[in-house]
């Protein structure tokens, strides 16, 4: 299948501490072209509010990926994108993290994937 055309995915982090959304965002990163600029750290704007952290990340052209650093607790991400992407973000998070699904959900172009991810 040609994959000229991007296939981007976009990721929402949650249910985390904000060092914890970094290691996940750094690590993908280093894997695929993303929205997100290397000095990009997730900022703790509220103390007690839940905080969501986004980044979009293209993931045709997938690139070496060190393993991650380990996190202190688990975190929640949302990822949207067409299905060959989706199935492409899912391997490579497999590669690095322990991923449990939460739930998915497809529509006629796109598919959402709401996983936990874990060190391993």
């Amino acid at each position: 299948m040609d994959r000229s055309h991007e296939e981007p995915v976009s990721i929402e982090i949650s249910g985390c501490s904000k060092e914890d959304a970094r290691i996940v965002f750094d690590t993908l990163s280093t894997c695929f072209e993303s929205d997100r600029g290397a000095d990009e750290v997730p900022q703790q704007l509220h103390e007690t509010r839940p905080m969501v952290w986004l980044g979009t990340f293209e993931v045709t052209d997938a690139r070496e990926c060190p393993p991650p650093a380990r996190l202190s607790s688990s975190v929640e991400a949302d990822a949207q994108g067409g299905y060959w992407a989706i199935e492409r973000l899912r391997t490579t998070l497999d590669s690095m993290f322990t991923v449990r699904d939460l739930s998915s959900a497809s529509g006629d172009q796109e598919r959402e994937l709401h996983v936990r991810l874990e060190s391993r």
